[in-house]
């Protein structure tokens, strides 16, 4: 049996600890701070066994280092050909990562940076559904910034996501639900999903529950970001003066015309 909880850290970062229950073993996704990852497995009494990390950047890699020389992991994954240098074991499409009874598959999706990777579960772990480990790709009803990559590197990367399992959890690295929500609304006035789907979320973050994980599912279904095919994103995007690159067409202007949106809103 496995459960996966939140490590809060920085301001709005998740840090997610995936346990064996059986074993009390635990692997670590993207450790930007080392100590509250350290309190947490003490406090739980669990062995880190392996780190995985999404991309390079500093608040998703900041504690590796640290764990590695207090808690002398395994195996630390991420990605081939990262600027971080703390990677024992490079990732690239199609390699798998198998730890305990669970096999990621990995995905590249690059967008946010160019060496973004995903790990989806081979097996159903959490509620008799596979999980996803999706970094800063994409985000509960948003997706991240493009520091590196292009609007059509994004999207086909949110396009390889939004053709899993529909009852994948997902897994995101932020707490950016609500204020992802308010962009949408505003994008999507008349979405009457999104309207109750915003109610959900107030309800959990006032109860002190974090919004996450979402499914793929309601990510299809919500989030604006993975509807670039949709009439009523297409519409609203149609309504306001965006300006993104002339080159692109189709589907990937619509969703740069919407991730233009969000930059300015």
């Amino acid at each position: 049996m496995f459960s996966i909880a939140p490590i809060p850290a920085f301001s709005d970062n998740y840090i997610w600890c995936l346990v064996d229950e059986e074993t009390n073993r635990a692997a670590i996704v993207d450790p930007g701070q080392a100590e509250p990852v350290e309190r947490y497995l003490q406090e739980k009494g669990l062995k880190l066994d392996i780190i995985l990390i999404t991309h390079h950047h500093p608040d998703h890699v900041g504690g590796v280092a640290e764990l590695e020389r207090k808690f002398s992991p395994n195996e630390i994954y991420g990605p081939k050909d990262s600027p971080f240098q703390g990677i024992t074991q490079p990732l690239s499409e199609g390699d798998t990562v198998t730890w305990r009874q669970v096999t990621f598959s990995v995905l590249e999706v690059p967008g946010h940076t160019l060496d973004h990777i995903a790990y989806i579960s081979e097996q159903d772990v959490i509620d008799d559904a596979p999980v996803l480990f999706c970094g800063d790709t994409l985000f509960a009803c948003g997706c991240g910034r493009l520091f590196e990559g292009t609007p059509a590197q994004m999207r086909q990367s949110l396009a390889k996501l939004r053709g899993l399992q529909p009852n994948a959890r997902v897994y995101c690295a932020h707490e950016y639900t609500l204020a992802n929500l308010r962009f949408s609304r505003d994008l999507l006035p008349e979405d009457d999903a999104l309207e109750a789907f915003e109610v959900y979320c107030k309800q959990k973050r006032e109860n002190g529950a974090p919004t996450l994980p979402t499914t793929l599912e309601e990510e299809a279904a919500l989030n604006p970001f993975l509807r670039w095919d949709d009439e009523a994103v297409i519409k609203a995007v149609s309504k306001r003066a965006i300006d993104v690159d002339s080159k692109l067409s189709g589907d990937d202007r619509v969703f740069a015309q919407v991730r233009r949106a969000k930059d300015t809103f």
